[in-house]
């Protein structure tokens, strides 16, 4: 079901074969931190180095035998090397090898992720400055409240999404750590330099303390920014399905050649892309509760954690992947009707003026709640009698207090976005 979901070069990052690949990494890399510090021979380094490899179908045969992966890789890879494979694992346990390897792949995937999330930043900056002036209505609570612009709304997504590049990325640092530090994290069987070289070599950081483990408020972390990133997209999904509702008509997912909305109803376009979107991102917030389980392991270390890293991990970063790439192409492919919002703002029948209208009241010296109790009353009656709101307060209002001319300017949609430039200057820097 995963690979339904998920984009290959992901995929390949969390495949077995690479898992292995980066164990094998790790392996060698530690070997030229020991040949460096002259415990291992040049020549039995450069005999690991250019026989080392693997085969995940023999190593799976082993590990039915050991019921140890670990043990079950190195005796594979031995079977390659020779006697010098006596050097491979060289005063380390399974978990140095595994965290780091670990590392490694959490931080290719996050490459891909961020790259990802570049792509909706762009695509959403592009529709933002394409609908600048395109009006619509803003809604509080479902409601009409004052006309915005179409750009206004893609220009707060973009801001968002910038924010998540930024958690991203300092997630990807946080995660980007290894440890060769033995059993408990003590160097007992280790020279710390061997630490230091090896995650050189490997573009990770040394982990300060480690245990048997490093502490997995890392991953939990992680986890965080792949979750709390789901779930804004799981926002601007929603916000789409709700303008598709037959009676907004607003914006609409694009709807291909031969495409059916259901098995039933021939007429149905539904927000299908939208909505499986907001469920990828339940489950990512379902993957965060598992991550954070994670952290309290017994003492040094227990293998609880295991398991479960063998399914949030591949699962999250794959999902969010798909996830990203698909509202990308929705928000370069969506349908937008700036018709039908112009068609709504003219429905409100004038009451997004009620704030500018009690202001204006109060600047000419009522009380705020003079004027609110006014125009409250004037555009209750607007929406019950479905009239509108200007010729009311006409009425309603000596021209002494408020002239004709100072109403139909309060009346005016564009009023209402006449300082969202400053909100575009701003979009340019992100």
């Amino acid at each position: 079901m995963l690979e339904r979901y998920a984009r290959p070069q992901m995929l390949k990052i969390w495949s077995l074969e690479n898992q292995y690949q980066k164990w094998l990494e790790v392996e060698i890399a530690v070997c030229e931190a020991w040949a460096e510090l002259g415990v291992i021979p040049q020549e039995a380094l450069e005999a690991i180095k250019s026989r080392a490899r693997f085969d995940p179908e023999e190593i799976a045969k082993i590990e039915a035998r050991t019921q140890h992966d670990m043990i079950a890789f190195l005796e594979n890879v031995a079977s390659y090397v020779g006697e010098e494979a006596r050097f491979l694992h060289y005063g380390l346990t399974s978990s140095d090898v595994k965290d780091s390897a670990l590392a490694l792949q959490m931080k290719e995937a996050m490459d891909l992720i961020l790259a990802d999330v570049d792509e909706v930043i762009s695509e959403l900056k592009a529709q933002a400055f394409r609908h600048k002036d395109t009006l619509m209505m803003g809604r509080t609570h479902g409601v009409f409240a004052e006309p915005i612009t179409l750009g206004v709304v893609f220009a707060r997504w973009a801001f968002e999404m910038a924010r998540h590049r930024n958690r991203l990325k300092a997630a990807q640092e946080a995660v980007s750590v290894g440890k060769f530090s033995g059993a408990v994290g003590t160097y007992a069987s280790l020279d710390p330099k061997v630490e230091e070289l090896a995650c050189r070599k490997l573009g990770l950081k040394p982990d300060p303390a480690s245990s048997q483990v490093i502490s997995r408020d890392r991953h939990a972390e992680c986890l965080w920014a792949l979750a709390v990133t789901a779930s804004s997209v799981e926002k601007f999904a929603q916000d789409i399905r709700h303008l598709q509702r037959t009676e907004v008509g607003e914006l609409e997912e694009p709807f291909l050649p031969g495409q059916k909305g259901s098995s039933a109803m021939p007429h149905k376009r539904n927000p299908i892309l939208a909505e499986r979107l907001c469920g990828i991102a339940r489950l990512l917030r379902g993957y965060l509760l598992s991550a954070l389980e994670n952290i309290p392991l017994w003492l040094e270390r227990d293998m609880s954690h295991s398991v479960v890293e063998r399914f949030i991990f591949p699962q999250a970063f794959c999902l969010l992947d798909y996830l990203l790439a698909r509202f990308a192409w929705l928000i370069r492919n969506l349908k937008i009707n700036p018709e039908k919002m112009a068609e709504n703002v003219a429905r409100s029948l004038g009451l997004y003026a009620s704030e500018a209208v009690m202001t204006a009241l109060i600047e000419k010296g009522m009380t705020r709640i003079e004027a609110y109790e006014l125009v409250q009353g004037l555009a209750l009656k607007a929406w019950e009698e479905k009239r509108n709101f200007g010729q009311l307060l006409r009425e309603a209002i000596p021209p002494t207090i408020l002239s004709p001319e100072e109403i139909e300017s309060l009346l005016k949609p564009e009023r209402y976005v006449r300082h969202c430039d400053v909100i575009f200057k701003r979009l340019e820097s992100i």
